[in-house]
């Protein structure tokens, strides 16, 4: 794959991902202070992916993270079990009262002119507590990875965090595989531990060892310090233009990246979108089609785009047509309960023959 360097050889693992395992707790359409019963999924922006490429794609993945021994965590290995993503955890135990704890997530679905609502709760999280030195990374690296992926959420939850996370890319790197990083870039998490500058000095730090990055125009500025547009501004929100252009900004700073893609959203109202998707890979910009969401459940949509896209490319899938799965499968998932796939592989290679990507020159 031009840009990107895919070891194609005998790998133990296409794909690992390291990251924290939550719950969220779903009451559908209704708001919290009037629900009176919640759906439990199992959620974390790097374990959707693995869990997607497992699930739909097919792709032998594994989840590096934190897991508690109480009945919670037991709730989330099962979860993580059907998935067929393979564990590596390191293991915490809980005092039977304050934790650690697999944390949990609060997201309701919104209706109409209502939007979601999303908060937290991460006290004492067993994932924040997570530091270099956690994970025999040679021994799992030693097998064969193809890609390794994390993301910005897990780098937000302490400062041992972020640093796990470079000595795992390191490791990688040396092993051969391709590092990629969603900034998912969340100013509810950062706030308490410094803001916008914080988040930005710890970044910075992770995206200089990356190959293929994912964010969009919010997380750039505010997660790189990349100038650009007002993120409210008057363009349409499925201008890809702007987004190129802050591409070129951001591979001046960092030559190190391969790849950079992201979701291009306009949303009407909590169940009706517009979608459409862009990559950058080497100097090439592609443009998938665009498309109007019927939502059912928009939490997970832009770890189901990735997950099509890692999986174009890992398969050997031309760019073009490596956007249009992660475009595809990232669609279909907003059609699902839940953060992670209900999608087959045969569903979102129908929706990606559907429309023609533009190739921007």
């Amino acid at each position: 794959m031009k840009g990107l360097k895919i070891n194609n050889g005998a790998c133990d693992l296409d794909f690992l991902a390291l990251g924290a395992v939550v719950h969220r707790l779903d009451p559908g359409v209704i708001p919290f202070r009037k629900a009176r019963s919640v759906d439990i999924h199992v959620s974390g922006g790097e374990y959707n992916v693995a869990a997607n490429l497992s699930d739909c794609f097919g792709l032998r993945t594994g989840i590096a993270t934190a897991m508690v021994n109480y009945g919670l965590g037991e709730l989330v290995q099962g979860r993580i079990r059907e998935t067929g993503v393979r564990p590596y955890f390191k293991w915490f135990e809980h005092d039977g009262v304050r934790g650690p704890n697999i944390a949990t997530v609060y997201s309701d679905r919104g209706c109409g002119v209502r939007a979601p609502v999303v908060f937290y709760n991460r006290a004492n999280e067993a994932g924040a507590l997570l530091k270099p030195g956690d994970f025999d990374w040679a021994a799992i690296f030693a097998p064969g990875v193809r890609w390794f992926h994390s993301g910005g959420i897990f780098a937000a939850l302490s400062e041992t965090t972020s640093d796990l996370i470079v000595e795992a890319m390191q490791a990688a790197r040396a092993a051969g595989a391709v590092n990629s990083f969603d900034l998912n870039y969340r100013a509810k998490l950062w706030a308490p531990i410094g803001g916008e500058k914080r988040a930005q000095q710890t970044l910075r730090r992770i995206v200089g060892c990356v190959d293929a990055l994912i964010g969009n125009e919010e997380d750039l500025q505010k997660g790189l310090g990349i100038a650009g547009p007002e993120v409210a501004g008057e363009k349409s929100a499925l201008d890809p233009r702007t987004f190129f252009d802050m591409i070129e900004r951001v591979v001046r700073e960092f030559p190190n990246i391969r790849m950079v893609a992201t979701t291009l959203r306009e949303v009407h109202s909590a169940n009706r979108h517009d979608w459409a998707a862009v990559l950058w890979l080497d100097g090439e910009r592609f443009v998938s089609p665009t498309c109007r969401l019927d939502v059912l459940d928009r939490i997970g949509g832009g770890d189901g785009f990735a997950a099509g896209l890692i999986y174009g490319l890992l398969a050997g899938r031309e760019p073009e047509q490596a956007l249009r799965l992660g475009w595809a499968h990232g669609a279909l998932l907003t059609t699902f309960p839940g953060d992670v796939t209900m999608a087959r592989l045969p569903e979102v290679e129908a929706l990606a023959k559907g429309g023609s990507a533009r190739v921007q020159r």
